[in-house]
């Protein structure tokens, strides 16, 4: 059963219609923000991967994905995908992108496996986006430089949609935002736990690039899970915003400078994943095949629920949900797509 939250005196701004014309309206814009800052261009992607491949992204390592077998590919096993985490720096290559770079595509996923809430779906819609970096540009001072590009994207999104749907109220967005690694955060938080602390530096700081993710802290847990084969844990992190809608933070995107052959052997072997080495993918890391890249998702639903004030992800994207989510938001006038 999903959990859903109704916040108290919670009501829509844009009716159905004014919502499906400002959804458009946000992804045209900061679709062309994102190219524009990021130098990228627009490519197809895959909705389905071969298994044997290894491209496709294992998430947090236990989440199963959706398969399917084709008699036309003799039966061999086709997944349907988590992310293009893996699969766009093998398209960097295979397209021949120039250092700074690189592309974005529209990710439909399929994850069954989510739990159901006001934030997850089973459907994912997301940017996925990837460059090609020179080996001096894996630093967290190139990191931080490509996530303030990112962030002014999503300033100029805001500023648009408050210009044209004044009932949305002022903008939320700070100028800047604040750079802080996970140990810093439970540092300055010790006795919370990891989604408390994202909480807490929200509330205060508005929007927040939380960095270094998937490594154990000195309290011997990490924050959060983070795949040991695509995102250098040391140059990653994530974008969160603070959500007063649900008082909450809201995470609006994933991204890290990706592992190169020592980052990816180092993660492999804390997380005991060696065998992983033996996959394509993998191996054209090791041997070099694939570019230096940075990258991450950015979710479309979540910038759509975020810059329309919305309390639950349905209200801006059509999925499946439980019979309980369809009648509670129908008890409180909360119509789903």
């Amino acid at each position: 059963m999903s959990k859903i939250r109704i916040p108290e005196d919670y009501k829509p701004q844009l009716n159905l219609i004014e919502t499906e014309v400002a959804v458009k309206m946000i992804k045209d814009t900061f679709e062309r923000r994102l190219a524009e800052q990021l130098r990228l261009t627009r490519v197809s992607a895959p909705l389905f991967l071969l298994k044997n491949t290894g491209l496709n992204d294992n998430l947090n390592g236990v989440e199963q994905p959706v398969h399917f077998q084709s008699i036309e590919l003799h039966d061999e096993d086709i997944e349907i995908i988590h992310s293009l985490a893996k699969w766009k720096r093998d398209a960097l290559h295979r397209y021949g992108f120039k250092p700074h770079t690189g592309l974005y595509t529209d990710m439909n996923a399929i994850r069954k496996d989510e739990e159901l809430d006001n934030l997850h779906s089973m459907y994912v819609d997301q940017w996925d986006w990837e460059a090609v970096i020179n080996p001096e540009d894996r630093t967290r001072k190139f990191f931080e430089r490509t996530v303030k590009r990112i962030y002014y994207a999503l300033l100029d999104v805001e500023f648009t949609m408050v210009q044209h749907y004044p009932q949305l109220g002022e903008p939320l967005l700070p100028e800047e935002i604040t750079f802080i690694t996970t140990q810093e955060l439970e540092d300055l938080y010790p006795d919370l736990t990891p989604k408390e602390r994202e909480n807490a530096i929200v509330k205060d700081k508005k929007a927040v690039c939380l960095e270094q993710i998937g490594d154990v802290l000195k309290s011997g847990k990490k924050h959060d899970g983070r795949a040991p084969d695509y995102d250098d844990w040391k140059l990653n992190g994530d974008i969160l915003v603070y959500n007063p809608v649900l008082d909450e933070a809201l995470e609006l995107s994933s991204m890290g400078i990706r592992v190169d052959e020592k980052a990816l052997r180092e993660q492999l072997a804390k997380t005991h994943e060696e065998a992983r080495l033996s996959l394509p993918y993998h191996q054209n890391i090791v041997n070099h095949v694939l570019p230096l890249s940075i990258g991450g998702g950015i979710g479309q639903s979540r910038i759509c629920m975020y810059f329309l004030r919305k309390c639950h992800i349905g209200e801006v994207q059509a999925s499946l949900w439980d019979d309980d989510t369809y009648k509670t938001c129908s008890e409180h006038n909360i119509p789903l797509l």
